[in-house]
């Protein structure tokens, strides 16, 4: 199994009694069904609980599907907008468990963190954060669906679907780009949603980066937060002085 080639690569491991990634088809009947596999934008907000800061984007490289893929369908009483609730029937996967693995990119959009561009600190502190299990709860696909993290040498173990060929998807949500991720120029100010074709080989899917994903849409303009010492709100590495910066918690 081929090796990552970033020299920021982190590995981890991530299982749960239940997933809930949402087929976008199904989010308008009000009774949701689950993707077979993890969405990018599933694993991205799971290592973005683990440990994220404005000044770098988490890109997933790939995802290995350990478990087998097995559905559960469970009586759920969501809450009305108007008040009360009704009834519904979700779909959930069961007994989940994936190997992943992820790098970090600086975000360019992000000139007034450009002092906080530390690649060794920020990868240090990822690292470690894993082992601990992340900085946030960690939720496969929805709040209710509590996930755990832990390292993990990608590839290693026996996998469910190792020697099952290819087994390719039909279109599929990838995630969303928000304006202050936003790479290419007709994505710049806008937030826009992408979907893609994923194929499993072997137990192990390969993403696309959000930039190389040719079905998407424009939803709605968006301005992008400013970050630094004038809106009080990220200092980048002086905010860590005494803590991080120095290789502390």
């Amino acid at each position: 199994m081929a090796k990552s080639t970033h020299r920021n690569s982190v590995e981890f491991s991530v299982r749960g009694r239940y997933a809930l990634f949402t087929d976008v088809l199904t989010r308008a009947g009000g009774e949701k069904s689950t993707y077979m596999i993890p969405t990018y934008e599933a694993l991205k907000g799971i290592l973005q609980s683990v440990y994220w800061k404005p000044t770098i984007i988490w890109y997933i490289d790939s995802v290995r599907i350990m478990n087998p893929i097995r559905t559960v369908r469970k009586g759920i009483r969501p809450i009305k907008y108007g008040g009360g609730n009704d009834l519904a029937y979700y779909t959930y996967l069961e007994d989940v468990h994936y190997q992943v693995r992820a790098h970090f990119e600086w975000n360019e959009n992000r000139p007034e963190l450009v002092h906080d561009r530390n690649e060794h600190k920020h990868h240090n502190i990822a690292k470690r954060m894993i082992e601990r299990g992340g900085r946030r709860d960690i939720f496969l696909g929805t709040r209710e669906c509590q996930g755990y993290v832990e390292p993990c040498v990608f590839g290693e173990g026996e996998g469910a679907y190792d020697n099952c060929g290819e087994i390719p998807y039909s279109l599929m949500y990838h995630g969303i780009t928000y304006a202050d991720e936003a790479k290419k120029s007709d994505d710049k100010g806008m937030m826009t949603v992408r979907f893609w074709n994923p194929v499993m080989k072997n137990g192990v899917i390969d993403f696309v980066t959000p930039e190389e994903c040719t079905v998407k849409r424009h939803i709605k303009e968006m301005n992008i937060k400013s970050f630094g010492k004038e809106h009080n709100n990220f200092i980048g590495l002086e905010e860590f002085t005494g803590g991080e910066a120095d290789g502390l918690d």
